[in-house]
């Protein structure tokens, strides 16, 4: 693992940072900003900040997971709403970002015209971008009450299974996140490309 460790240092200093923000003032608003912000056009996910800061603060990770899905689930409505309402400015200006041969968002209408609200909670769950989903199905006009349903159902359990890791296991999380640092950091990155390259082969 120590082979790994100059690849991995800057990402180790962000999660001593976000370890020791646990307990600070604005942790929770922290969290919630980059929770609401994920689901709607950041590109990097809260599960670190929740994670670290919930094993640094394992009495208030159960807290800190209602948080984070509560944020998430508002973030997904400004998505929803870039969707519907600014698909040809804003929401083209975010998908060329992340989409810029358009095939992604091909799959993601193929997708939704097979499984319906479906996609959105599998994406809710899994590393696979969010924020894509939600904005598609602002465009792509899904009842806004299957939306919150599916937000709701996803963000919820992705974020509470964590947040019940850390409370009953908190302590031994960190210890085993600690010895395991270096490999974790290279999964988590794997993962969030991984997630976007997914949507290519729905």
């Amino acid at each position: 693992m120590r082979l790994l460790h100059p690849l991995t240092r800057p990402l180790r200093r962000l999660y001593d940072w976000m370890l020791g923000l646990a307990d600070k003032p604005g942790a929770e608003k922290a969290l919630a900003g980059l929770s609401f912000a994920e689901s709607s056009f950041f590109p990097i996910p809260p599960d670190p900040l929740l994670l670290a800061m919930g094993a640094g603060a394992p009495r208030k990770a159960l807290r800190f997971a209602f948080i984070t899905t509560v944020a998430s689930v508002l973030g997904a409505l400004l998505g929803y709403a870039i969707g519907a309402f600014l698909m040809d400015t804003v929401g083209q200006w975010l998908l060329d970002i992340y989409d810029p041969d358009g095939h992604i968002w091909d799959r993601v209408k193929a997708w939704y015209d097979e499984n319906g609200g479906f996609g959105l909670l599998l994406a809710a769950i899994t590393p696979i971008p969010f924020k894509v989903f939600t904005i598609a199905s602002g465009a792509l006009d899904l009842p806004l009450a299957t939306f919150v349903l599916a937000s709701v159902v996803g963000r919820g359990l992705r974020f509470g299974v964590e947040g019940a890791i850390l409370r009953i296991w908190g302590k031994p999380v960190v210890a085993w996140m600690d010895k395991w640092f270096d490999l974790l950091a290279i999964l988590f990155s794997v993962l969030l490309i991984g997630g976007f390259v997914a949507l290519k082969y729905l």
